[in-house]
């Protein structure tokens, strides 16, 4: 636990912000055996929630932290369908429907050991939150803003105001993490730009409760109907609690949406249509829908993670999630340092890694939001008339199809690589297509490790997590010169032989060493001829001088 005296603390990590990313961030840090101080400037009460669903790699990494079941049973109705459905209102025209399940309904794809789960953030924050807490490894201060922080080569001193004091908290850290939020207060001090566009549009979020909206309607469940007019797509209804909870959000241009003269009510009764039922508006949120990714990922002892590096468009659930691996990433190597086994040049790798995701995910979200306001030609929409009713046909086959790539994002969940990364060594085989929506696994180096089911019930994806793990598989010898190397530096390598050949088929070579975070740092048929070398690329360690090509072909084990 941090050391506290007084309003001072000392802790290896300070996190700002208590939002789902700084919660991940502080979870893993504590599975890492590494205590932090998170502070948060609200009581941590979700007024508004936003972020909604976790993907299969979210989940995974839910299951790596042993809250998978709690996340599944958070409260939302297991058997509500999860549609999404194109209307004129609730009691107007159905223009088309992606069919998907309920969570009951729904399976795992073949490529993970999770599917998908509807969590919206009310269930989801008090759920980590209460595992970090748990833990004993992460201490919260809510209602505390930070105000300044200065770092060094030794570690970094920060100052934040308490609500209920007038003596400042002042913290001594290792590190500091920023995970907060778009208008990040870290970032803007370290000084890091934002690249991309800073508007796509301006939306307002209405959070309202509807009790018993779904008896009074014909469209059926859904987790999003999605609302046309004469203008084309102008807003969508989401379920948030999956009974009464449900936000509203209303697109449009900044001289369209004026808070001075925006009407919600006008807007809630324009969604219902003539939907016979009673609602309470509980919040109403304007925000600018952004495609920025900053340009770097932290300075020194400094890092920002989540929303604090890439604000994108909520179309496809994005967000949340690339923080959340933004926090695993970034986790494991404030671990490695702080415990003494991480090289000189580990940390750095944090926003060569992490930055081109953000961009990657930040173009996904934005072509999908382009996707969804592509309908024209939608003037005689409502017209019930036979040229009204073709209309509605065409416009219900164009919007289900340019769509689609929002709602099948398995791709884009797990399909990112760290094609550049100076800790995973590249073994010249080519990169594989990065489709949004198709996912074909691979051991390649940089990319997501397989998952394949074992023999007794449990997933390859299960034997990562603590250190790094070297497969085996057959036709391999015993690594003695890899483990004397890991044990010379410190890092804790464990080796794991499986003989199943159609698990050795998947992962393609003989020797697959996985890192932490469950990406593949390296492959080979056989092992290194620079033992040493290996360790030390892998653990980040900044290499002196140029390594030469015949240090990397015995390196590659090819």
């Amino acid at each position: 636990m941090p050391q506290q005296s007084g309003r001072h603390v000392r802790t290896p990590v300070l996190i700002v912000g208590a939002g789902p990313v700084g919660l991940c961030l502080a979870l893993d840090l504590a599975y890492r055996d590494v205590a932090s101080v998170v502070i948060e400037r609200t009581d941590g009460r979700i007024r508004h929630p936003k972020a909604g669903s976790l993907s299969s790699r979210t989940m995974e990494f839910c299951r790596r932290w042993n809250i998978a079941e709690q996340i599944r049973h958070c409260g939302f109705p297991r058997d509500y369908g999860l549609s999404m459905v194109f209307c004129t209102s609730m009691a107007g025209h159905t223009l088309g429907t992606h069919p998907y399940p309920s969570m009951d309904d729904d399976r795992a794809p073949a490529q993970s050991p999770e599917k998908k789960q509807r969590s919206p953030q009310l269930f989801f924050d008090p759920i980590i939150a209460a595992a970090a807490r748990a833990t004993g490894k992460v201490t919260f201060f809510y209602e505390t803003e930070l105000v300044s922080f200065a770092s060094d080569a030794c570690g970094v001193e920060a100052e934040a105001k308490m609500r209920d004091s007038a003596e400042p908290l002042r913290v001594e850290a290792d590190y500091l993490v920023g995970c907060d939020g778009a208008g990040s207060a870290v970032r803007e001090r370290l000084g890091i730009g934002l690249k991309g566009n800073k508007a796509l549009d301006y939306s307002v979020a209405i959070f309202l409760r509807i009790a018993g909206l779904a008896r009074r309607h014909d469209k059926g469940d859904a987790e999003r109907y999605i609302f046309l007019g004469p203008e084309g797509t102008w807003g969508n209804l989401t379920a948030v609690d999956g009974k009464e909870l449900w936000r509203l959000t209303v697109l449009g241009a900044k001289a369209h949406i004026d808070m001075n003269r925006f009407g919600a009510d006008f807007w809630v009764r324009r969604a219902l249509g003539d939907t016979p039922a009673d609602y309470s508006i509980l919040d109403v949120m304007p925000w600018r829908r952004s495609s920025l990714v900053a340009e770097s990922y932290g300075s020194g002892r400094v890092f920002i993670a989540g929303d604090a590096a890439h604000t994108m468009s909520p179309t496809g659930g994005f967000g949340f999630n690339t923080g959340a691996g933004d926090a695993v990433d970034l986790s494991w190597k404030l671990a490695a340092a702080i415990q003494g086994w991480g090289g000189s040049g580990l940390l750095e790798s944090y926003s060569i890694e992490r930055q081109p995701v953000g961009a990657r995910n930040v173009g996904f979200a934005t072509s999908n939001y382009f996707h969804l306001v592509s309908a024209a030609n939608c003037e005689d929409i409502l017209q019930d008339s036979a040229s009204g009713e073709e209309v509605r046909k065409r416009i219900g086959r164009e919007i289900k199809a340019a769509t689609m790539t929002e709602w099948e994002t398995l791709g884009v969940n797990l399909g990112y690589r760290y094609e550049d990364s100076p800790i995973c060594i590249a073994d010249g085989m080519p990169a594989p297509p990065d489709s949004p929506s198709d996912y074909v696994q691979t051991s390649r180096p940089g990319h997501r490790a397989p998952h394949a089911w074992r023999p007794d019930g449990s997933s390859t994806i299960d034997l990562f997590g603590k250190g790094f793990v070297l497969l085996r598989f057959a036709g391999s010898d015993e690594p003695a010169s890899l483990m004397t190397a890991a044990r010379q530096r410190g890092i804790p390598l464990s080796t794991i032989l499986i003989d199943e050949p159609d698990i050795g088929r998947l992962y393609e070579t003989r020797y697959v060493l996985v890192r932490p975070d469950g990406h593949t740092a390296w492959r080979g048929d056989r092992l290194p001829a620079d033992a040493m070398g290996l360790i030390d690329t892998v653990r980040g360690e900044r290499k002196t001088t140029n390594q030469g090509i015949g240090a990397a072909q015995a390196m590659t084990g090819r």
